[in-house]
């Protein structure tokens, strides 16, 4: 009774005075409100940073839903610094310029505890606002009292979010307390903006391994009950954001937010409370600068960066083209016309400005290009590298598309053939990327494509057909499904007869539509797969495709049934090569796939198992769940029955990181026309690709010019991120114009005579290209009312700097073949490089103020070069002399640390940068627990040639093992390849090379007359002194070292590397080569010797192969090649159960103790490396100084492995192959049997 009696006071008492959240409009409200941002690990002795706004407000009312919000005492300070050691400093010039933009008042409408309509004087920033809509968000919650949990679907900050409430009445104070936790990561409509990631397909199988970024938000209030309704007495709100490169189910960086509450003259609407986005494409989160007068600062920086890098990449300045691109997008259409008359008329500032300029990626530098276009005032060169980069870098918007289409429609582009194609897949790229973005897609966006593709039908322009369909596979708008089926046989309503080549195009125009609509893509693809009158190739290209929908168990079921009926040998090799590759894929994308696909291969392995013919794929790849990282390489060989020449080779590289698939490039070649040379088989080839097999193609390929006028003899494409950039068809007239320039009749005039008289003049050439390959960024929303961002930038900046002079002797050459006789001298110097630099930050970034995380890497290449050079083709002799090393250069260095950052405006020029793990190596202090710090300088140095490589790094990192993999990137790293003088035996003016092709023809050195007289004395005892012999005994020696020499095998090539001392004599290294070869055995000698005074060093290789199945090789060293020696020894059999085996040896007689000490040391990595990779193993004793392996084909993907070490073996049974056994050989004997 008393429980009943309870309930009904608490009852009373609820009816009495009201929860529900509300305002009194005759009542002011003052409270004390506190924001906090943190970035960093959460770990003891770890840099972090951060931002805190203080202030008071105070809500007052104009009516019964309209108040009145007053912000005063606003502080802004700044965390920057070790955890534990540093606190927040206040920021006096920023919190000036925020107080003064929060002091303006704030109207809102409020009713049902919903905060609605927000109105701010015209002059306050966006960025002022959002702030204000991250103070009014705890004002903003729906309040019940029953049930006491419950969810529901509201507008916040956040965006349009699920939240879940949980409510308690307190019962000693009558308030009630309210947990709210907002689901942000599901939201329907998220405040949030993301660009730079449509290439990179989002992948839900990875996401179901792990995520890489999770984000919670909690609200908890404490509400007082009035008769008018609660009134939010305290509230806080609690957001993390964890991310990391790797999968967050390890330790990750984190972000934390924390918020706590304690006649106003013409407003402007500003929306609700939902967070509005700031022109983020100028808000670059690595950069804070003043912004007034940018163009003046852009032209300014633009000709100090083209002075920095005039002779060479300056690494220390690549940084600042960020600051540039931020100042461009603050330009205006005429500030970039003023620009560009200053600019132009200097190279080096015209081909910066033209890089940088594609950067503003809205319609400014489309309205810039199009001008340029008009006036015809940038070379055809210029043209296609801005529009190609200008084209991918656009926003995805609509209006830009229409402005797209107006640039690829201009004369100027199509009068160009470079141009225009270029243009018309950049197009296409623009397309995918907006269509990624707004779904549905306007069929509008495409429709230029489709009317390009069907006039090319139309007049049966097989060209423009071809352009049109691999735009469309750019595109990869569903739309196009049915344009492009109009060019695939059995397909179309009314089929039309196109050559193998269209069908190709279009077939591959459906690669990124399959993700878009696969149901339809598979349906077509599966009928083209089924066409009987189908080219093989073009039904291996239809499989492809199909597979790239993730088809369903059934598909494939489908498709193996129809494999099993197969009659094409070539359709049916490709397609169960392809079924096992992803039946063995490790990658999440293919985590079903590789189900139904081993099912399949299990169903078709007794028929097609052992086939041998080279229309075939190959995959290999491999994912850590871990990482939440992964990566996949394939080859796709497509070929028929009429041609031996496969028809299309296709290679392709996959990355998988952060739950999504980066293609990176691809490349493709197709043989047209050039097939017909080839035919069914090649006559006289073995297949054993011996110098007869190449012999007998080179003997195919002279019939070239029997090809076709009309018709392409081979075309090549490459793709990156998934959109194809270049596509060329090499035609028979490129071939005879390229014959008529380097044809030895080719009179003065041809393009080779302008370049060689232009090197004989001397000239100087340099060139720079910045280029932005990745700006990815994501951007949200945060209780704060500021946008926390993850972004990923990668730039480069290449330059090389040449001069170069040649002279010709005899100068009096006609003719081009003149110049195969003559000696050709070369002086030239200069310096190539590039320095690439890679930042991912994860932070705030505002126009104001920036705080978080930030791993900046760098890596710059240099290669600074001074050679003389001496050809003479004829002679087959080619001689450079490199002058000696007599400074130190970093050849390449690597350079990354992660960082604590603090940027604000009130100081753009004095940003906070602390280093997330600290240095301790010079400190006094203790140093800190699970530091782990590695530094070591390896030098490699020839005292005959003076001159060193060295091999430096430094490793920091300070980890916890729940920390895996994140600790691994986390801290500082610096490894670098100089080259550096070194000490030399001799003063060293320079190192002489010298190649020769024909050495035999090379008369006898008096130098090499006397070590041959001087060896043949040894023979004949009677001799004790050559060089005193009588004239007619040396004419003597002369002739019978020359009758030796004649029975010796003749050397093939020959090579010197000499160190000149002046009149001093000669010392380093001869290399040369010899080929003994005798009947079918193949023999190859190669002997290194020591050069100088009292040398005797030498090196001896001999190898032979008495088969293709069968080789061996001795490498022996020393005082005449003594006393070491090794040899090796590999063969091909059959094992007892007649399966294929290689079998290989190596044994060794003598070694030097150095080499015996460093084997024996690696000799014990080898049991633990084993048992990583699945290798049994067993303590026995075998053949000493011997280490034998055994490689035995267990099936036609797996195979068995046995290695014998002297006290040990290790094996295991059954290793899976990416490939299975097929003999390239075998086909063609196939193919000679058949034709």
């Amino acid at each position: 009774i008393m429980l009943t009696l309870c309930l009904t006071f608490l009852l009373l008492a609820c009816q009495a005075a009201r929860y529900d959240l509300s305002l009194n409009h005759r009542k002011t409200y003052e409270y004390t409100y506190e924001g906090e941002v943190k970035f960093g690990l959460g770990k003891p002795n770890r840099a972090k940073s951060g931002a805190r706004i203080k202030c008071n407000i105070k809500i007052s009312g104009e009516s019964p839903q309209a108040f009145i919000l007053q912000v005063s005492d606003v502080t802004f300070a700044e965390l920057n610094g070790i955890s534990g050691k540093s606190d927040f400093n206040q920021s006096p010039k920023l919190t000036q310029r925020l107080a003064a933009q929060l002091a303006k008042p704030f109207k809102f409408e409020h009713s049902n505890g919903h905060v609605r309509q927000i109105q701010a004087a015209p002059d306050v920033s966006e960025t002022t606002v959002n702030i204000v809509r991250g103070i009014l968000s705890f004002f903003h919650a729906t309040v019940k009292t029953s049930p006491t949990v419950y969810e529901l679907e509201e507008a916040g900050i956040h965006g349009m979010c699920q939240s879940n409430y949980a409510t308690e009445i307190n019962k000693q104070t009558n308030n009630m307390n309210i947990t709210q936790v907002v689901d942000i990561d599901n939201c329907r409509m998220k405040a949030a903006m993301q660009n730079g990631m449509a290439s990179a397909v989002l992948d839900k199988d990875s996401k179901q391994r792990g995520e890489s970024v999770i984000s919670t938000v909690q609200y908890l209030y404490t509400i007082q009950p009035t008769e008018e309704g609660g009134i939010v007495k305290s509230a806080y709100g609690l957001e993390q954001q964890h991310f990391s490169p790797f999968n967050v189910k390890h330790k990750k960086a984190s972000a934390c937010f924390t918020c706590k509450p304690a006649n106003v003259g013409q407003l402007q609407n500003r929306g609700d409370l939902v967070y509005k986005l700031v022109n983020s494409d100028v808000n670059i989160p690595l950069v804070m600068q003043d912004l007034a007068e940018p163009k003046a600062k852009a032209v300014r920086m633009i000709k100090q960066l083209a002075e920095d890098h005039k002779n060479q990449i300056n690494r220390e300045t690549t940084e600042d083209t960020l600051k540039v691109y931020q100042l461009l997008r603050m330009l205006q259409d005429r500030d970039l016309d003023e620009m560009w008359v200053e600019l132009a008329r200097n190279d080096e500032h015209r081909r910066f400005f033209l890089d940088m300029i594609v950067e503003i990626n809205d319609d400014r530098v489309l309205k810039f290009l199009k001008k340029r276009f008009q006036a015809k005032d940038v070379s055809a060169n210029e043209a296609v590298q801005a529009l190609l980069i200008a084209m991918n870098h656009l926003q995805p918007r609509a209006e830009l598309v229409e402005k797209a289409k107006e640039i690829m429609n201009m004369e100027f582009i199509k009068s160009n053939l470079h141009m225009w194609p270029a243009a018309v897949f950049s197009f296409g790229s623009l397309v995918y990327k907006y269509c990624a973005y707004h779904s549905p897609c306007p069929q509008s966006a495409v429709q230029p494509l489709l009317d390009l593709a069907n006039e090319g039908l139309r007049n049966r322009n097989e060209t423009e057909m071809v352009i049109a369909l691999r735009a469309l596979g750019n595109a990869g708008h569903p739309g196009s499904i049915k344009t492009i089926a109009n060019f695939l046989p059995g397909v179309a309503a009314n089929p039309v007869d196109v050559s193998c080549r269209v069908q190709s195009a279009a077939v591959q125009a459906l690669r990124l539509t399959a993700r878009r609509n696969p149901h339809n893509v598979q349906e077509i693809a599966l009928k083209v797969f089924l066409q009987k009158n189908c080219a093989p190739e073009t039904s291996m290209l239809a499989i492809m495709v199909m597979f790239n929908t993730k088809p369903s168990a059934a598909l494939v079921s489908t498709l193996t049934a129809h494999l099993e009926r197969e009659k094409d040998i070539h359709l049916a090799s490709f397609a169960y090569s392809y079924l096992e590759n992803i039946a063995r894929s490790k990658t999440p994308d293919n985590h079903y796939l590789s189900i139904y696909c081993s099912l399949a291969v299990k169903s078709l392995a007794a028929k097609f198992g052992r086939l041998s013919y080279n229309s075939r794929s190959l995959q290999v790849d491999m994912f850590d769940d871990d990482l939440l990282m992964g990566t996949s390489a394939s080859i796709n060989v497509l070929g028929g029955p009429t041609s031996v020449l496969p028809t299309e080779i296709m290679s392709k590289n996959k990355y998988f990181a952060i739950g999504r698939i980066m293609r990176l490039m691809e490349f493709g070649i197709r043989a047209e026309s050039l097939k017909q040379l080839f035919g069914p088989s090649i006559p006289g080839f073995k297949g054993d690709f011996s110098s007869s097999d190449f012999q007998a193609i080179y003997n195919v390929l002279k019939n070239w010019e029997s090809l076709p006028n009309d018709k392409p003899i081979m075309s090549a494409y490459s793709r990156s991120s998934g959109q194809e950039i270049f596509f060329v068809n090499i035609k028979k007239d490129l071939l005879e114009y390229i014959k008529a320039a380097v044809s030895p009749s080719a009179p003065k005039g041809t393009p080779v005579w302008a370049a060689i008289e232009l090197l004989q003049k001397g000239f100087s050439w340099h060139w720079t290209k910045p280029l932005l390959s990745i700006e990815a960024r994501l951007l949200q929303a945060t209780t704060l009312g500021l946008p926390v961002e993850i972004a990923k930038y990668y730039q480069t900046v290449t330059g090389i700097t040449m001069n170069a002079k040649a002279a010709i002797n005899p100068p009096q050459t006609q003719r081009l073949g003149d110049l195969l006789n003559a000696d050709i001298s070369l002086e030239s110097e200069g310096v190539m490089g590039f320095t690439k630099d890679f930042w991912i930050f994860h932070g705030i970034n505002t126009e104001l103020f920036q705080c978080g995380s930030e791993l900046k890497s760098k890596a710059p290449v240099e290669l600074p070069f001074k050679l003389s050079a001496k050809l003479n083709v004829g002679k087959k002799l080619l001689e450079l002399d490199i002058p000696a090393c007599k400074k130190e250069f970093e050849l390449i260095s690597v350079s990354s640390n992660v960082y604590a950052v603090s940027r604000n405006i009130g100081d753009p020029e004095s940003p906070k940068r602390t280093p997330m793990i600290p240095d301790e190596s010079n400190s006094q202090q203790q140093p800190t627990p699970n530091n782990w710090h590695r530094k070591a300088n390896m030098c490699a140095k020839s005292s005959i040639y003076g001159v060193g490589v060295c091999v430096d790094y430094e490793i920091r990192r300070q980890y916890f093992n729940n920390e895996y993999p994140l600790y691994s990137i986390l801290g500082f790293t610096q490894a670098a390849i100089r080259v550096v003088p070194a000490e030399a035996t001799k003063p060293v003016e320079k190192i002489h090379l010298e190649v020769n092709g024909n050495p035999t023809s090379h008369p006898m050195t008096i130098r090499h007359l006397y070590e041959t007289m001087r060896r043949i004395s040894k023979v004949f005892e009677d001799f004790c002194n050559v060089t005193s012999s009588s004239p007619l005994l040396v004419f003597y020696h002369l002739k019978f070292s020359r009758s030796h020499v004649a029975t010796a095998p003749q050397p093939v090539v020959s090579i010197k590397a000499i160190a000149m001392s002046g009149n001093q004599n000669l010392e380093g290294f001869d290399v040369t080569l010899y080929n003994p070869s005798e009947g079918d055995t193949l023999k190859a000698q190669m002997i290194v010797s020591h050069v100088g005074d009292a040398a005797n060093w030498k090196m001896c290789v001999d190898a032979s192969a008495q088969s293709p199945a069968q080789s061996s090789a001795k490498i022996s060293w020393g005082a005449q090649c003594k006393p070491y020696e090794i040899s090796v020894t590999a063969a091909a059999a059959q094992s007892s159960a007649s399966r294929p085996t290689l079998e290989a040896k190596v044994q060794w007689a003598n070694v030097p103790e150095e080499m015996a000490n460093y084997c024996s040391s690696m000799e014990r990595y080898i049991p633990g490396m084993a048992l990583l990779s699945g290798f049994n193993q067993t303590w026995e004793s075998n053949a000493n100084q011997e280490v034998s392996a055994s490689i035995v084909s267990a099936s036609s993907d797996s195979i068995d492995i046995t290695i014998k070490l002297p006290k040990y073996t290790v094996f295991r049974q059954a290793v899976p192959l990416p490939f299975s056994s097929t003999s390239f050989r075998e086909e063609n004997a196939e193919r000679n049997g058949q034709a």
